[in-house]
């Protein structure tokens, strides 16, 4: 009970400091939970937009087919007239016609303007102070929102505000059917994840492109409600647009860019585009291009078309998929925040060891991941996601820092005990698991590495006691460092010989391959002890190594008083004798075939016998891991092959001739083959050879 006590305490502790973070908003915290909201998207992948919404393009086709941008107005006219004629209910311009071209070009985008009587055309809010007619300014001062309520009380409005704008020439102005803002603010980190649909100029609130284009295809005025924290509303008719206190709207993106049905500008000059396609639409004109370069980075596309952006505004008002932040958000928020870490207090108050706390840690962390994005992705809430993890974090580290301090004493009685004779991940582990301090084992798959000095017996006449157990400290301690390095597990000293294994007591991905590469490297540090040793007058050393994988059982072994973290098994043996073979074969590393087949394609082997070893009688084959020479390879397995054919004659021309440059094994293959000529084998030769010593 106590424990329970002191963990819920914890827990709740771990909540007021999640709580604390939530309403701060530290920049760095806030970046991190914007990412993981971007994952989201994502992970959910895209969806259709409104079929009522369409994107014309000035792209990379329209560019090569009619020419360079910007294009001549009188183009741009021909464009507009034939979104017209096509029925599109609405255009909207994602772009500016804000200097003159010729009277000519700028008269004839006018009149298309004006006769085609659906065209907002855009505009953009600029900080630096610049001279703009008078007649564009009276044009853009009509588009302002004419509905506006504000709270008594109310001295300023908190939205974007800047000193100048870019206008349409007055000419083309003139019979545009309204205007909006194309402006867009990124977020701190580049991001475009909101739109603004409002800003200040001069005192007045204007409209964005997307909110003022929406507002004409429904046929509603754009209608604002300011309270004192902010705007409380904007609205369309009974349409509602859930926009924060500055009047940005959280875009719901659909996917990267060409998710809308686009039409190229191209075709549409040329007339070709099929019937009804544009009737009845709400058509958004822009560049896309990336040429042109007016993309903007979301969480799902680093370059999105910024036309867009403008018509996911609309297409998400009229599919009413708003990303929602609201009172209900904010409560779920709490409620995980404070309900989640108190469960895992609970459920760690009773988790019998540390990987059980971590999996109800885990489980805890998954649950919130994916209620959160099925409320994303089901019902468009926008929940944080790392707040409500904070406490569930904080929670989990507080309640296992108690634990271990608690256990402290215990876990330093148990270092001292074992440190001396097991490896130190061995010592991690009993620390962790104490409950696996017992006699027996497990089985499972590992590697077992085995390593000697040949002629040891003769080496140990050549030079004194002193410098023999010298020599062997010497040769033992980096041999058992790349050991270690490799994520193996020393088993034992066996006078010069090393005995060690891979994927015990800790699971290693890829045993096969460490043990492969410990040996490798025993050998490469081998040729620099032997360079040292030579000039202090020391016989030089070799060694021969045996590597075999299986299945073999591990554990603590031994008597009461005494443990030995050891593997036994055939498995085990086998690799003890591949070691042996060595020898015989003149070869340095031989592995057997499981061993071969998991250490995957960074290595070399080649097949040097089938071999039925001493104490086994299923044939195994065996190989050798080449660290030079790899060139004999395929002449080898070419001999190799003509041997088991029983054509002695061929492969003892080919085995001779790789014997002249120095290769044992093909030596000793020669002499077989001169032994099977001379006395062949009857008709049951299998081709195994019979070892008949360790």
């Amino acid at each position: 009970m106590k424990k329970k006590l002191v963990f819920l305490v914890i827990a709740l502790v771990a909540a007021l400091i999640g709580f604390f973070l939530y309403r701060s908003g530290l920049p760095f915290v806030r970046q991190v939970d914007l990412r993981l909201k971007d994952a989201r998207f994502r992970l959910r992948g895209p969806v259709a937009p409104s079929s009522s919404v369409i994107v014309v393009a000035v792209d990379n086709k329209s560019v090569k087919e009619v020419g360079r941008w910007p294009w001549s107005r009188e183009v741009t006219a021909r464009l507009v007239r034939s979104l017209a004629d096509c029925g599109a209910k609405v255009v909207a311009v994602d772009m500016v016609f804000s200097e003159q071209q010729g009277e000519v070009q700028d008269r004839a985008l006018a009149r298309a303007v004006a006769a085609s009587g659906n065209v907002v055309l855009g505009y953009f809010f600029r900080d630096e102070e610049q001279k703009i007619d008078p007649l564009a300014l009276e044009q853009i001062a009509a588009a302002k929102v004419k509905f506006l309520r504000i709270e008594d009380g109310v001295s300023a409005v908190p939205l974007p505000e800047f000193p100048s704008l870019d206008a349409n020439i007055p000419v083309v102005g003139a019979g545009a059917l309204d205007f909006g803002f194309f402006n867009a603010i990124p977020d701190d980190d580049g991001l475009f994840r909101k739109s603004p649909l409002l800003m200040m100029y001069d005192g007045n609130i204007y409209p964005s492109l997307g909110l003022k284009a929406l507002g004409r295809y429904l046929g509603k005025d754009v209608m604002v409600d300011v309270a004192g924290f902010g705007v409380r509303s904007v609205a369309l008719g009974s349409l509602s647009l859930p926009v924060n206190e500055q009047g940005a709207l959280s875009l719901n993106y659909y996917g990267p860019g060409g998710s809308f049905p686009t039409i190229s500008a191209a075709d549409v000059l040329a007339g070709k585009v099929p019937v009804n396609a544009l009737r009845g639409k709400l058509v958004f004109l822009g560049t896309t291009e990336t040429a042109i370069y007016d993309m903007r980075a979301t969480p799902f596309d680093p370059a999105l078309p910024g036309v867009e952006i403008h018509a996911t505004v609309a297409a998400n008002a009229l599919d009413k998929r708003f990303l929602l932040r609201d009172g209900r958000t904010f409560g779920l928020e709490m409620a995980c925040m404070f309900f989640l870490p108190i469960l895992l207090a609970f459920l760690l108050s009773n988790a019998p060891r540390t990987l059980v706390g971590l999996v109800y840690f885990v489980l805890g962390c998954g649950f919130y991941f994916v209620l959160n994005y099925l409320l994303f992705k089901h019902v468009s809430l926008d929940l944080s996601v790392i707040f409500p993890i904070v406490p569930v974090g904080l929670t989990y580290v507080g309640a296992e820092a108690y634990r271990n301090l608690v256990m402290e004493k215990r876990g330093r009685y148990l270092k001292k005990a074992f440190s001396s004779y097991v490896s130190p991940q061995l010592v991690e582990e009993i620390v962790k698991n104490p409950e696996r301090l017992k006699l027996g084992g497990e089985k499972r798959e590992v590697s077992i590495l085995f390593s000697d000095i040949r002629g040891f017996t003769t080496l140990s006449e050549a030079v004194s006691p002193e410098d023999l157990v010298q020599l062997l400290n010497e040769y033992l301690s980096p041999m058992t460092h790349i050991i270690l390095e490799e994520r193996g597990t020393l088993d034992k000293y066996i006078g010069d010989a090393i005995m060690a294994i891979f994927n015990a007591p800790l699971d290693v991905a890829g045993h096969a391959a460490y043990a492969c590469r410990s040996a490798v490297r025993m050998l490469d540090r081998l040729a620099t002890l032997n360079a040292e040793f030579a000039k202090r007058g020391i016989p030089r050393i070799e060694i021969g190594v045996g590597i075999n994988t299986g299945e073999a059982v591990v554990g603590n072994m031994g008597a009461d008083m005494r443990f030995d973290y050891t593997a036994i098994g055939d498995n085990v043996n086998l690799a003890s004798r591949l070691e042996g073979l060595t020898k015989q074969y003149g070869a340095h590393i031989i592995v057997s075939d499981a061993t071969r087949e998991g250490a995957g394609d960074d290595f070399t082997f080649r097949e040097i016998d089938l071999v039925r070893v001493k104490g086994k009688q299923k044939p195994v084959a065996v190989f050798e891991l080449m660290v030079d020479n790899h060139a004999i390879v395929a002449p080898f397995a070419e001999g190799l092959a003509l041997y088991r054919g029983k054509n002695f004659a061929g492969a003892l021309r080919l085995f001779s001739e790789l014997a002249e440059g120095g290769d044992k094994a093909s030596a000793l293959y020669a002499e077989r083959c001169r032994d099977f000529l001379m006395d062949p084998p009857g008709a049951g030769w299998d081709g195994v050879f019979v070892a008949r010593t360790k």
